[in-house]
């Protein structure tokens, strides 16, 4: 799959069905030696702009659970919702 084609996906969470963003406005970490996703990092809606007090979720790419035509369904349990990146273990 093309990076372009993955960017136009939303992300859906299996757990309760909420809408978090879409891969193309977020960020994704990747391993520079193996080009491995690491994990998924989505801003809040409501601040606008990336900055050190934006909110951020930090999905795991091990919490990819599907990719399908027009959506990445995700399974985050409800206390990984507020992560800020950075903070995580």
């Amino acid at each position: 799959m093309e990076l372009s084609q993955l960017g136009r996906k939303e992300i859906i969470n299996l757990h309760d069905g909420s809408r978090l963003g879409y891969i193309g406005e977020s960020d994704l970490v990747i391993d520079d030696h193996t080009g491995c996703i690491h994990s998924i990092i989505v801003y809040g809606r409501t601040m606008g702009i990336k900055g050190k007090n934006a909110r951020e979720l930090v999905i795991p790419w091990e919490a990819v659970k599907k990719i399908g035509e027009e959506i990445v369904v995700v399974d985050l349990a409800p206390g990984l919702q507020s992560r800020r990146y950075g903070n995580h273990e």
